[in-house]
């Protein structure tokens, strides 16, 4: 009996001396992370607003954490070659995600078969920011605003050609909402980012453009692009000149895209909680809010599970979207 209760003590012992081992496990790479440099995955090319902001908030967590935070760009899919890029890594704070409203909420509705699963495979850090898009044609169209757009669109259908940022991007999910809800009949142009659909519309080769104001500001501010109407259902903050759809006659269009900060999931929860605290400290940075809404992009917070609860409610929204417009792609 002596002998079995010693046994049952050692038993007792040594699970408890496993439960502590794990816990210092589990928070130990919080109290010395990063240790080394990591890595930021964008989906999106060079010049993208998710690029543009991802470099921003590199930059300061480098800073900030003194180790450097790295942009890996892995373009492709509208978004999703960079988000299955993020779930395959190694669960351990050293290669994070920068994703979108696309990879996460739109893409799964869109694509037959995805290799990751935006629900499952990632452990969501928190959102940084709000999108809103812009409906931009060349400075030199005969078309000056959005009434005008939808006459010449109505008067020959399929002719007028948009530029999209790729398959399954939001702007091009945008275009067939709009011309869902106007029965409008315009041609779609895929290109590999914003760089080079821009370039095609300064050019004259594409007739018009739904992206980010991160994106086409510059070129409005710059007189070579017009700007007809925001996808938001106010006017911007950042560019109150321009009329949004709602106010225009299509009433209720509301659509932008979301950006947020993602590990793999299994990533120890201290790191995830780390990184939290260390993005939201950096959005409330006045210079940082500066630099961003310079930018057109609007500042958004959360915590972990916000965010994750952020992403189930708009992979809801966007299927909805993706179903009335009748956007499939094989």
């Amino acid at each position: 009996m002596k002998r079995s209760s010693s046994a049952i003590s050692l038993v007792i012992a040594l699970v408890a001396w496993g439960a502590t081992h794990q816990a210092l496990a589990q928070n130990q790479p919080a109290s010395n992370y990063p240790t080394k440099p990591a890595s930021i995955i964008i989906g999106f090319p060079p010049g993208t607003a998710t690029d543009s902001v991802g470099r921003v908030l590199a930059e300061r967590l480098t800073q900030r954490l003194g180790q450097a935070f790295i942009i890996d760009n892995k373009p492709g899919q509208g978004g999703s070659m960079g988000a299955a890029a993020g779930a395959r890594a190694a669960p351990d704070g050293y290669t994070l995600l920068l994703s979108a409203t696309a990879p996460l909420a739109i893409n799964q509705h869109l694509y037959q078969k995805l290799p990751y699963d935006s629900g499952r495979d990632f452990a969501p850090i928190g959102l940084t920011s709000w999108l809103p898009y812009a409906l931009v044609v060349n400075s030199n169209s005969k078309i000056d605003n959005f009434e005008e757009l939808l006459a010449r669109a109505r008067a020959r259908p399929g002719e007028l050609t948009y530029a999209s940022i790729g398959n399954g991007t939001t702007g091009h999910l945008l275009v067939s909402m709009l011309m869902q809800q106007t029965g409008i009949k315009l041609n779609h142009i895929p290109y590999k980012g914003s760089a080079q659909a821009q370039t095609d519309l300064l050019g004259g080769r594409v007739d018009m453009t739904f992206d980010t104001l991160v994106s086409v500001m510059p070129h409005v501010k710059a007189g070579t692009l017009k700007a007809l109407a925001v996808s938001t259902l106010n006017r911007s903050k950042y560019a109150p000149e321009i009329p949004s759809l709602n106010e225009l006659g299509l009433t209720g269009f509301d659509a932008g895209a979301w950006l947020g900060l993602l590990a793999p999931a299994g990533t120890p929860a201290p790191i995830v909680e780390k990184l939290n605290r260390e993005l939201n400290a950096i959005l409330d940075e006045p210079e940082t809010q500066r630099r961003l809404l310079a930018m057109g992009a609007e500042i958004r917070k959360s915590t972990p599970a916000e965010f994750t609860s952020h992403i189930r409610s708009e992979q809801e929204k966007w299927g909805k979207r993706v179903r009335e417009a009748g956007v499939k792609i094989e």
